[in-house]
């Protein structure tokens, strides 16, 4: 196999990884020239329906291999689906951790560079993508390229993060590590409105004291922010692994400690709080179920059906209630109009709890033009996932719109992850339509692959 980039070293680092490539480019030759290709996955952390595949997809499901981590070098080649708890459990064994680990554990170290994520260590080390060093990607033409931040395919180095496989798939990524401790303290500060709540948030991130910063809000008066640590030792750790929830302990007690591994997938075991749309927070089914099953991976399969069957939807007509429209979304907006920007969720969108998580581009100047955010800003991601009711003669999508319409108001972006209702021309003007139109005439001129508004708004 030959890889499109100069100075190809002439024997394979990776023979076995080499041969599944191979095998894959062999695979996007069999589908009809005149078909849309697309990956064939048993798994996804997408939030938005789509249009079911005509054709065999492209079989990924191999590529799950983290090929090496060199300790001296703080860096791992990891292949494009291999998950964070795949790589977590790789990494901390050498006292390592990726610089940014998304929330979920089968979110892959592909998936979260081409569609962004976002953590707690965010506000220091960015999104994902910021700590690659080089990725090679199958591009939409049908060529294995490798992409650096130098090299003749910098312009699809850079132009991959927000481009949900539509330029690609990402089957190598080498990224950078950092050291961890083995345990994270934790202290939950209460907070009781949110001009003061979003100052100490800023002070937290400045001072350059605390590791992981991030916040929970449950209403008006009741906003916490958590500062995380990294520590040698702890007195003791909680267990928020089965029984113990972890949400409800950031408002019972003000300072916690966690092993590493476990702070990293606190949030995995009730899918932050929503968990409780599927009545596992009462004591007795997690006695029940045990730790195998509260995972978000469960939970994801359960809304699956959902979606399939439409469960909840024939549920509320059986009850007489209004029909309701589904809100999973994540957005950032500059740390200066976050106040604004919560004060007017609080006032139009009845879901609570929200998630908070400060968010800075790594120091740099790098420009990622499908997602380009100021580098001198902070800025403050705000995840809520729930859905609320329509009132009478309300279409679906007006909320969510309503939300699309506040966060470009305040200078802010939205993750395409869940549905997107922007029509034609603001989705490519808020998402640079002429850097995107410019790279898929590169990378994928006979469009084998979806376009980015085809997939992200349409769900195609």
């Amino acid at each position: 196999m030959t890889i499109d980039q100069a100075g190809a070293p002439a024997a394979p680092a990776f023979p076995e990884h080499e041969a599944r490539v191979d095998a894959l480019r062999q695979q996007l030759t069999a589908i009809d020239g005149a078909a849309t290709v697309r990956l064939a996955k048993r798994t996804s952390n997408l939030f938005r329906s789509r249009a079911a595949a005509k054709h065999p997809g492209l079989d990924v499901s191999g590529f799950t291999h983290v090929l090496h981590v060199d300790p001296e070098t703080r860096t791992a080649d990891v292949e494009g689906m291999v998950t964070y708890e795949q790589l977590v459990d790789a990494t901390l064994p050498h006292g390592l951790m990726p610089l940014v680990v998304p929330q979920l554990k089968t979110i892959t170290l592909g998936g979260a560079v081409t569609g962004l994520g976002i953590e707690s260590s965010s506000f220091r080390n960015g999104m994902p993508h910021e700590s690659v060093l080089e990725l090679e990607i199958l591009t939409g033409d049908g060529r294995i390229v490798l992409a650096t931040p130098d090299n003749e395919h910098r312009d699809l180095f850079h132009g991959f993060p927000n481009s949900y496989g539509t330029l690609g798939y990402a089957l190598r990524l080498k990224i950078l590590l950092e050291p961890v401790k083995p345990f994270v303290e934790l202290r939950h500060v209460r907070f009781h409105d949110r001009d003061t709540y979003f100052g100490a948030l800023r002070e937290a991130c400045d001072s350059g004291e605390h590791d992981f910063v991030d916040g929970t809000v449950f209403g008006p008066d009741e906003l916490y922010l958590t500062l995380g640590t990294f520590r040698d030792t702890a007195p003791a750790t909680s267990d928020y692994t089965w029984l113990d929830i972890y949400y409800r302990s950031i408002q019972r007690r003000e300072t916690d400690h966690l092993t590493t591994r476990d702070y990293l997938w606190r949030w995995d075991t009730d899918w932050f709080w929503c968990s409780r749309a599927f009545g596992v927070q009462h004591r007795l089914p997690r006695l029940l179920l045990g730790r195998r099953f509260l995972r978000s991976s469960v939970y994801w399969k359960a809304v699956a059906l959902d979606r399939r069957f439409r469960i909840a939807e024939r549920l509320l007509k059986l009850r007489r209630l209004p029909p309701e429209e589904t809100i999973v979304q994540d957005i950032e907006v500059p740390l200066d109009r976050a106040a604004e920007f919560l004060e007017f969720f609080e006032r139009e969108i009845p879901i609570s709890p929200v998630w908070i998580c400060p968010l800075r581009q790594r120091p740099g100047g790098v420009r990622w033009p499908l997602y380009e955010l100021d580098p001198d800003e902070l800025y403050v991601n705000f995840g809520f996932w729930s859905a609320v009711p329509l009132d009478p003669g309300e279409r679906d999508g007006v909320h969510n719109r309503m939300i699309e319409a506040e966060v470009t108001r305040l200078g802010g972006h939205k993750s395409l992850y869940s549905d997107s209702f922007y029509t034609e021309d603001e989705f490519w003007r808020l998402y640079n339509g002429d850097a995107y139109r410019e790279l898929k005439r590169t990378y994928d001129p006979r469009e084998r692959l979806l376009g980015l508004y085809e997939k992200c708004v349409r769900r195609r």
